[in-house]
């Protein structure tokens, strides 16, 4: 009993680790594409779409010796440090390791890789770059509980000691940020940049929810138990039988409920196919389903 005890104890800190691991890489690269979209895209062209890139945007060109890649720095780095006189050692690891990641990286390629004018002269093409790739670098953030702290870290601060609702301030404050470069540099990049927060809204979420789809399929058969058996021993997923009765017919059948993955379905409408061709199918996109073998609820 205890070697058992202790065998699975090794087991618990082996997954914790690889889990841990894995996260931290999913967080190295979600903020390795935001740094990406946000220096080579976003600054050249002067996109201020919200948040702190868009204030180091305007603030970069209305302070002499300040560029956009130090401020923020530092930025970043003193709402770190707010967060963690208000929070301590409560703070997030990952969102903290994010924000530092971002905002030494983002430093370091204004000293490695000036860019002193964007990379192409279609401002369209490039707008559309500078919020693909950090609308997917946060999307792998929020899918490991991370994110790159900045004026997320703003929005836990008053949630802590106001009943404000954050999310309609942050969504203010970034509309405000976006329509200054219509005053502080020109008409067209403002609007490029109000159109660049708009796309932001949209692509993070739709990104986050591809990310996560999984398919919840309805099979209604006569013949449940080669489904199941494949369902068990080759999707390695379990699966719900309920019983049934048609309602034209009479006849009794089986409902088989599974959840698996996009890839998974393909394979197991197939399956259905071959065992029971008079089966029917319902399936449905999800994009959040927790329990084993998916999302877990810590």
């Amino acid at each position: 009993m205890g070697r058992e005890y202790v065998w699975e104890r090794e087991r618990d800190v082996e997954r914790i680790q690889n889990k841990t691991l894995r996260d931290y890489l999913i967080v190295t690269a979600g903020t390795l594409l935001l740094t990406v979209g946000v220096y080579f895209f976003k600054f050249p062209n002067q996109f201020s779409t919200g948040g702190v890139s868009g204030l180091a945007t305007i603030f970069g060109a209305l302070i002499p010796g300040l560029t956009p890649g130090s401020l923020v720095f530092i930025i970043n780095m003193a709402l770190l440090v707010v967060a963690f006189l208000v929070f301590g050692r409560g703070f997030g690891a990952k969102t903290v390791y994010s924000s530092v990641l971002f905002s030494v990286a983002t430093w370091l390629l204004e000293r490695v890789y000036p860019m002193d004018k964007p990379f192409t002269s279609q401002p369209f093409l490039e707008l559309i770059i500078a919020v693909l790739l950090p609308a997917i670098g946060s999307a792998l953030l929020f899918n490991v509980g991370a994110s790159s702290g900045g004026t997320d870290i703003i929005a836990m601060i008053l949630k802590k000691y106001t009943h404000m609702d954050i999310g309609r301030a942050l969504l203010v404050s970034d509309v405000l940020i976006a329509a200054s470069a219509c005053l502080v540099f020109n008409m067209e990049t403002g609007l490029f940049s109000i159109m660049g927060l708009c796309m932001k809204a949209f692509m993070v979420d739709y990104v986050v929810e591809s990310i996560n789809m999984c398919k919840y399929i309805t099979v209604v058969t006569t013949k449940p138990e080669e489904l199941c058996d494949y369902i068990i021993h080759v999707l390695n997923h379990g699966a719900t039988v309920m019983d049934a009765r048609g309602a034209f017919s009479g006849q009794g059948k089986q409902v088989i409920l599974v959840a698996c993955k996009r890839y998974e379905a393909l394979r197991l409408r197939q399956k259905v196919r071959e065992v029971d061709p008079s089966a029917f199918l319902f399936i449905t996109n999800t994009s959040e389903i927790i329990g084993k073998g998916f999302r877990s609820l810590t």
